[in-house]
């Protein structure tokens, strides 16, 4: 299973939110830059990016970005605010390794379908979910969207994969947007990404075990050194054991 150091920028700092407020960031003290180097010398394959600013659109953060990429040495999945075809062009112009897409995928599913078509493999579908309905605008509007209608939209479509994240999971703890997870993942032609799952290195064990997951985002645990990144790569690199048979 791969694993997605992540780092959520807000006016040029390292932030990480809870339940998704925009307004009550946790800030951490740290170069976005020299971060993202440590990463990767610590082993990291790829690397996942979101402009926290771009969401909202008073500002972004896309210089800031663009020198990541390129101090970073690895892939770099580039998101937030990210709601045209002009825009996905800016990111893979400037050298991102993929977009994710998630409100224009609500607004505009037909320019999702279309920048997958001339990205193949590059183009990543957000799927953010509160009380069982997907939301988009920056987790700000709840539609009437079940997740599962909404991944089965662009089942035909060559994405890079699809990135599950159940915002009340920071409420609800983590079986719930576990089960939600193994459920799309289940449905999904295309391998999912699991968001906000990982709080500690037993969660990465067992999310190695839900098919159709290939990879998992790990923000906050870094960040607070809940455990290090060695050590999560470690885990999801073991070879997975034998599972018992239920009847």
């Amino acid at each position: 299973m791969r694993l997605y150091p992540a780092i959520e920028l807000q006016q040029g700092r390292c932030v990480s939110l809870h339940r998704g407020r925009l307004e009550e960031p946790h800030i951490w003290h740290v170069d976005p830059v020299a971060r993202a180097r440590d990463y990767a010398a610590d082993g990291a394959e790829w690397l996942h990016v979101t402009d926290l600013d771009a969401v909202t659109g008073e500002a972004d953060n896309a210089d800031l970005i663009e020198e990541i990429i390129r101090a970073a040495g690895i892939p770099v999945q580039v998101g937030g605010g990210i709601r045209s075809l002009e825009r996905i062009e800016h990111w893979m112009d400037r050298g991102a390794g993929r977009v994710v897409v998630g409100t224009l995928a609500v607004t505009r599913p037909d320019l999702v379908r279309q920048a997958a078509k001339y990205h193949p493999d590059a183009v990543v579908l957000a799927v953010d979910v509160w009380s069982g309905h997907v939301t988009s605008n920056g987790w700000r509007e709840e539609s009437v969207i079940a997740p599962e209608d909404f991944v089965a939209q662009f089942s035909a479509d060559p994405l890079a994969a699809i990135m599950v994240t159940d915002i009340s999971a920071d409420i609800d703890g983590v079986e719930e947007p576990l089960a939600l997870v193994t459920d799309l993942a289940g449905r999904a032609r295309t391998p999912v990404i699991a968001s906000g799952l990982v709080h500690s290195l037993d969660d990465i064990a067992r999310l190695k075990y839900v098919p159709g997951v290939s990879g998992a985002v790990i923000g906050r645990p870094l960040f607070s050194r809940a455990f290090t990144l060695a050590e999560a790569l470690g885990v999801a690199g073991e070879p997975r054991g034998e599972t018992a048979e239920f009847i």
